[in-house]
């Protein structure tokens, strides 16, 4: 599947839907298949003992889900998150961005199943885990 969306157009419409979003992630690929996000990190992401928190992680992999299924179906800002689960394998690298790589596993007509591995910048080995299912809207007209 080719995605019906430009990385700029994606960008655009996540700043106009969810502008709290706007400054943490950047979409650094999305073709309709894979799907890979950065989280900028700052330190509002940080937990104690200066690691990303899980909510910024679990937030990555929600944006990233939310972005590869916009990626195949176009602008539907009323997609939701119907499902998550999430495993949290090791320590992110400090000082490191995240990057969220997402293959879209189902597109059906009501619902998306994305699966999302989460690294630390420049490592091999996975941070997190996740498995995002998200209802998309009935078509009108």
């Amino acid at each position: 599947m080719q995605a019906v969306m430009s990385p700029e157009d994606m960008t655009n419409f996540l700043v106009e839907v969810f502008p709290q979003v706007r400054d943490d992630y950047v979409i650094e690929k999305m073709d309709g298949v894979n799907t890979v996000v950065r989280l900028k990190v700052a330190e509002r992401h940080l937990r104690p003992g200066g690691t990303v928190s899980g909510p910024a992680m679990f937030a990555l992999a929600d944006v990233t889900a939310y972005i590869a299924t916009m990626a195949c179906i176009g602008a539907e800002a009323l997609t939701v998150t119907t499902n998550c689960s999430i495993d949290f394998m090791r320590k992110p690298a400090a000082g490191q961005d995240l990057l969220a790589q997402a293959r879209m596993l189902k597109l059906g007509r009501t619902l998306s199943v994305t699966d999302i591995l989460i690294f630390s910048e420049g490592s091999s080995e996975p941070v997190a885990r996740a498995n995002m299912t998200y209802a998309i809207p009935p078509k009108r007209g």
